[in-house]
């Protein structure tokens, strides 16, 4: 690129690098590279960065609680009225359920993100009106927990849609008449 076409460029641009290591244990250490724009060191130490991206994980376990757990991996409205209601009561059921886990955590003397999410959800979904909080699974210790962004198997027991709806639609038919 030319230097006038860099002289046009907005100053948004600039990317701070920073270099980390994570400790992991029976594995390799790795150094993990982090691009970001907050480049005030003093706002924003590394650290404190660090920590954040190392806790990105817990993130991605709430949207899968959200998305399998709760069954929010497809949306069954068709308005954007139905598919804005249908997201308020996933966010009221979910808030609701990290309630119970709240509470089973301050009972159970334990830190929140221990309690089991899908024991929660069993307890809230299986008890009924003033029934006193029982003792929640708790789940292990796993600090610097890292897993790779991958499905064991595939959810649905139906195999995905590779043809045309009519061609599947004849084969289903040929196979009820020769039955």
């Amino acid at each position: 690129m030319e230097k006038a076409a860099y002289a046009a460029l907005p100053q948004t641009l600039l990317v701070r690098e920073l270099r980390f290591v994570t400790p992991q244990r029976g594995c390799r250490t790795r150094v993990i590279t982090l691009a970001t724009t907050l480049l005030d060191p003093v706002a924003y130490p590394a650290a404190a960065l660090a920590e954040l991206y190392l806790g990105r994980w817990q993130i991605e376990i709430n949207f899968r609680h959200l998305k399998t757990t709760m069954g929010l991996e497809i949306l069954h409205c068709r308005t954007v009225a139905g598919v804005l209601k249908e997201m308020y009561m996933f966010a009221i059921a979910y808030n609701l359920v990290r309630l119970v886990m709240l509470e089973a955590a301050r009972h159970q003397e334990v830190p929140v993100d221990r309690i089991s999410f899908i024991d929660a959800l069993r307890w809230l979904r299986d008890t009924s009106p003033n029934t006193p909080l029982t003792a929640l699974v708790i789940n292990p210790w796993r600090p610097d927990r890292v897993e790779p962004r991958v499905l064991k198997r595939r959810m649905k027991k139906y195999p995905l849609m590779k043809k045309p709806r009519d061609t599947l639609r004849k084969a289903l038919r040929s196979k009820k008449v020769a039955a």
